[in-house]
């Protein structure tokens, strides 16, 4: 086995010889794969880069992502949107998280239509759980206890643009679930900087790149979490995998 040493990190590559087949069927596990999910071009490519090289390699994951079927039938095309507020940004990880909800998908076999989003706008990793079209507030807190806070502990405040009253009582039924009465150390903000819209775009996409493998959408969350976490995000330059934990998954 040869290894390639690139300059600029040092990270042991495995250098791929030019065997076509070869070549495809790697490319697939980064890209098509249910733990890849089909994401765009410069994800993949960096994906791919972490663990082989071969010449012209970005020309070929180009050519690849603009060939799948799946990718150009499920992702719509390019849009602008408008400006988001702007927020202050916290200084570590889950010191501030984004809350929001996607609805509207078709129902799986517990009738669930949901996805509850939480997003640590730091290193933004994202947390994802599948919830129903009703879902209440103790609910949610219930969700937020198991997957923040049992991981990461308080968050200093969280960002939502979900009724306020819905965000009280969300709040009230998450302290109860911890015994204490130290409600006034977390703040809401009713209001949102965009990073749970821009989640809920991709997870989307990744949701209908995955129809054809799965009966429910809902089986292929913890796959849509694992991609969106161990792809590179513009704003950092790194994986929220890497961002929390100094290391890339295995």
């Amino acid at each position: 086995m040869l290894l390639y040493s690139a300059v600029d990190d040092n990270a042991d590559r495995i250098v791929v010889p030019d065997d076509h087949e070869l070549k495809l069927r790697i490319t697939y596990e980064y890209h098509d794969a249910p733990t890849s999910g089909h994401q765009g071009r410069e994800k993949t490519y960096l994906l791919l880069t972490r663990d082989f090289y071969w010449s012209h390699q970005y020309k070929w994951v180009r050519k690849y992502v603009r060939a799948c079927e799946v990718c150009q039938r499920v992702k719509p095309a390019p849009f602008s949107q408008a400006p988001l507020q702007s927020l202050p940004t916290p200084s570590e990880c889950w010191q501030s998280i984004s809350m929001d909800f996607v609805f509207g998908l078709p129902p799986d076999n517990k009738r669930r239509t949901g996805i509850v989003v939480f997003v640590d706008r730091f290193s933004k990793m994202v947390h994802l759980a599948a919830v129903p079209a009703e879902v209440t507030a103790k609910q949610t807190a219930r969700l937020f206890v198991d997957m923040v806070f049992r991981h990461h502990g308080m968050p200093i405040d969280i960002v939502s643009d979900r009724d306020p009253r819905f965000t009280a009582r969300f709040w009230q039924e998450v302290f109860e679930l911890l015994g204490t009465q130290l409600s006034m150390s977390t703040a809401d903000h009713p209001q949102t900087d965009g990073q749970t819209e821009r989640v809920n775009r991709v997870l989307v996409d990744a949701l209908k790149s995955y129809a054809h493998s799965f009966q429910y959408w809902s089986d292929c969350l913890p796959m849509a979490e694992f991609a969106i976490n161990n792809s590179v995000h513009v704003s950092t330059g790194h994986t929220p995998f890497y961002v929390n934990a100094m290391r890339h998954p295995r």
